[in-house]
């Protein structure tokens, strides 16, 4: 638990609104029930005449956040963009930023959850870009400039979002991630009366995604003494409140989880993502499986992969006795003694919210498929799993049964 409170003191330790010359620095962080409220004084204080907002409007109408945010721009030309798919497509990131250059906003609110979030960052930074929209979301060309402030309101307890620089972008179902200091959010507002309209099955998949990228940021290559800080915080939140959230929410629950998210998405701005991660945007793109839930198919069988780790098939260069620490420590934070008892705690978590802890139980578990899944894995992100993992290995992983046992 000390680990948990500690970092809820960075969480909700909120500094002084930043002055438009340093926008592109450490964010601003309003994490507290109503925050909401707080848009109008912000809009204020940047002196804003005209706002770009990316708006979920199913998100903004169900969690009363319209109304809201209509009071608070009534004096300001605001053009919303919205109208856009799931999970960020080319084709409407170029339209958002045809909007932004028609309209030349002087801020940026994104509004929604990681779909929405990602868009702003992207249409707001790569409008003011020199490059192409395609050179720089391939990855071709990088970001050289600092867009406009961007204020990042999540409707979801998951992605963590608007804490990180990276921003997810799909061409004709190909995945890529731009990352540049440049897509943090300067503002971040984290209300978790946002979230009390969310359905059961959405509220479990973005809080799994947080749990589960909280785990993985635990043993990634790139994790340091304070990413896992942040994700060590995250998995204990989530592992107390991720369940009531879904099956009984409440406030603390909601809370719970909004900090959860935050302190996973903080985690893994610095370690990023593994071997769940990579392995679940092809269900996501072929199959429609929602990323959190994707996730979480492949999280049990990764820890138990991971703590297998030798000096012959570690990547991490501080070594396998390093590795094996952290996965001690996620056994730890989990409640439990071992690595099978582990990997039950988590099938069975998954479980209790309704969701796949296989894919096999998602109905993608036919040999072809988890062979095109496997072909299309993000090289990047396997290369931050602490242990080695080839195309057969990864056959074995997720053809493998889940271990389940009753929960609470």
């Amino acid at each position: 638990m000390w680990i948990k409170n500690h970092f809820l003191l960075i969480v909700n330790h909120y500094p002084k609104p930043a002055m438009p010359e340093n926008l592109c620095g450490e964010p601003t962080v309003n994490l507290a029930e109503n925050a909401i409220h707080s848009i109008g004084v912000l809009v204020r204080d940047f002196g804003a005449e005209r706002v770009l907002l990316v708006v979920d409007e199913d998100a903004a109408h169900a969690s009363g956040a319209n109304r809201i945010l209509t009071t608070a721009l009534a004096t300001c030309q605001a053009t919303r963009f919205n109208d856009f798919e799931l999970n960020p497509q080319f084709h409407d990131i170029e339209r958002g930023i045809r909007q932004f250059q028609k309209t030349r906003p002087q801020i940026v609110i994104a509004l929604g959850g990681g779909t929405a979030i990602d868009l702003g960052k992207l249409i707001g930074s790569i409008a003011v870009q020199p490059a192409t929209a395609m050179d720089i979301v391939t990855g071709r060309v990088g970001i050289t400039k600092c867009g406009p402030p961007l204020v990042a309101i999540p409707t979801t307890a998951g992605t963590g979002s608007e804490a990180t620089q990276f921003a997810v972008a799909y061409v004709d179902q190909q995945k890529y991630s731009v990352s540049h200091k440049f897509l943090l959010p300067s503002h971040a507002i984290v209300d978790p009366s946002l979230t009390a309209s969310l359905p059961p099955r959405i509220t479990a998949a973005t809080g799994l995604d947080a749990f589960c990228q909280a785990i993985e940021s635990i043993w990634a290559v790139g994790a340091t003494d304070e990413s896992v800080g942040y994700a060590a915080a995250a998995v204990e939140l989530a592992r107390e409140h991720l369940v009531d959230a879904v099956v009984q929410p409440s406030p603390v629950s909601r809370m719970g989880m909004c900090q959860a998210s935050h302190l996973s998405g903080k985690a893994i701005n610095i370690s990023k993502t593994t071997a769940s991660h990579a392995l679940s945007y092809g269900f996501t793109s072929q199959h429609k499986i929602p990323h959190g839930m994707a996730v979480a198919m492949t999280i049990s069988r990764m820890l138990a992969h991971n703590a297998g780790v030798s000096d012959e098939d570690c990547m991490d260069p501080r070594g396998a006795d390093h590795v094996r620490k952290r996965i001690e420590l996620i056994m730890n934070l989990l409640g439990t003694a071992g690595v099978h008892e582990a990997c039950v705690q988590l099938d069975t978590m998954i479980t209790a919210i309704g969701c796949a802890c296989s894919p096999a139980r998602a109905g993608v578990g036919d040999a072809a498929t988890l062979r095109k899944i496997v072909t299309s894995v993000n090289a990047e992100r396997m290369s931050n799993n602490p242990r080695s993992a080839d195309a057969t290995t990864l056959m074995e992983l997720l053809q493998s049964s889940p271990r389940t046992e009753s929960f609470r």
